[in-house]
């Protein structure tokens, strides 16, 4: 189901391309504050602090950068407070969407998302609205050269739910605590890991017609470009 959603496959690329622009270091700075002030600056002790710092090694981010949001995180140095939160709200056609955000101001970001739905079809909706519809996976996406048959012989011994390839880019759907196990299995077969995320996936996609298409990508982008936006999700097909 991870490797169809067609969102999902555009994120990727708007992912690299922030990460060429440099917008990427900013929100991964806000990730990284938050994991170092909730489990420690040490990354031996804290594995998703220690999971953000080898995606800012992927997205060449300079380490210092790096320092200066573990010790903002961890008190020693001064800083915006960022807390977390989940969204949910409708898109066009009815599509349902997920949004994590950091955040130094919750009702700025409320009031921006309310905006950005308003301005694109769609509704910021109550919590719990949509939220059934997803269940939380650990995905891994890679890039290289070999079949869905291949890799998954490759991964029979793991707690696999899904893969798919496309493009030369394989994508590998599973349990969250089966993430960093199968992110090294995937490493050891010599594929490229260009991620490896705990996200919201679908449990069912849904197609809408080919001329609402693009309100709904419309959409989805302009909530992934906001600052705050950490994540977005959806069930577009």
């Amino acid at each position: 189901m991870a490797g169809h959603n067609k969102w999902s496959q555009i994120k990727h690329k708007k992912a690299k391309e922030d990460a060429k622009r440099g917008k990427a270091f900013t929100k991964l700075i806000k990730e990284i504050t938050v994991a170092a002030r909730e489990g420690g600056g040490d990354p031996a002790s804290n594995a998703r602090l220690r999971m953000l710092l080898e995606k800012g090694k992927e997205i060449n981010m300079p380490i210092e950068n790096a320092q200066r949001a573990i010790k903002r995180g961890t008190g020693e140095l001064p800083g915006a407070v960022y807390e977390e939160h989940v969204y949910e709200g409708y898109g066009p056609n009815g599509i349902a969407v997920m949004i994590e955000t950091l955040t130094d101001n919750k009702n700025r970001t409320v009031a921006d998302l309310r905006r950005i739905f308003t301005k694109n079809a769609g509704n910021l909706a109550e919590s719990g609205a949509v939220g059934w519809l997803f269940e939380k996976r650990g995905v891994i996406r890679a890039n290289g050269n070999v079949s869905e048959d291949t890799l998954l012989e490759q991964l029979l011994e793991f707690d696999v739910d899904d893969v798919t390839c496309q493009e030369n880019i394989c994508t590998v759907s599973c349990p969250p605590k089966a993430l960093s196990s199968i992110k090294k299995a995937i490493t050891d077969a010599e594929l490229t890991v260009e991620s490896a995320e705990i996200e919201w996936l679908p449990k069912d996609m849904i197609s809408i017609p080919d001329n609402q298409v693009n309100k709904a990508l419309a959409l989805l982008s302009a909530l992934q470009d906001h600052d705050d936006v950490k994540n977005v999700y959806t069930n577009l097909a």
